[in-house]
């Protein structure tokens, strides 16, 4: 994505487009993995060296809140971020804690009278067990 295309989503989600915020949103189009808000605040803080870790943290959560990144929760461990492109699911690794992105396939939606009174803003699949690199070190025991 480019800068035109980060600033605009920005303003499209009707947030400011500051240099901080920018920079966040930045690093996660360009980040491949999934990092938390600790190697986010370092990385934007290089480019940006004014940048606050409470600033950073803010601009995450303003960014999740307008739909543009997602956070992905691991049990026991920092939550980590994904900017949102190409629409896909994620694998945490019980072992690790690494995580992945696995292709996007439709999830059956429950059936209204299950859900009562409840409205669905978002439904993520999370997938959890062993990565296949600790899958490997398992099995060779």
């Amino acid at each position: 994505m480019g800068s035109d295309a980060i600033r605009w989503s920005l303003e499209d989600s009707g947030l400011r487009c500051t240099a901080q915020r920018y920079a966040v949103m930045s690093f996660l189009m360009d980040h491949k993995g999934h990092p938390t808000a600790a190697e986010i605040f370092k990385a934007v803080n290089r480019v940006v060296p004014r940048s606050s870790r409470a600033t950073t943290y803010n601009n995450l959560r303003d960014l999740v809140k307008a739909g543009l990144v997602c956070e992905v929760a691991v049990e026991g461990r920092a939550g980590r971020f994904d900017a949102k492109g190409k629409q896909h699911h994620h694998f945490i690794c019980d072992r690790c804690g690494s995580v992945e992105d696995v292709e996007w396939y439709d999830v059956p939606r429950p059936v209204s009278r299950s859900l009562g009174k409840r409205i669905v803003r978002e439904c993520q699949l999370i997938l959890r067990g062993l990565c296949a690199k600790c899958a490997r070190r398992h099995s060779s025991r």
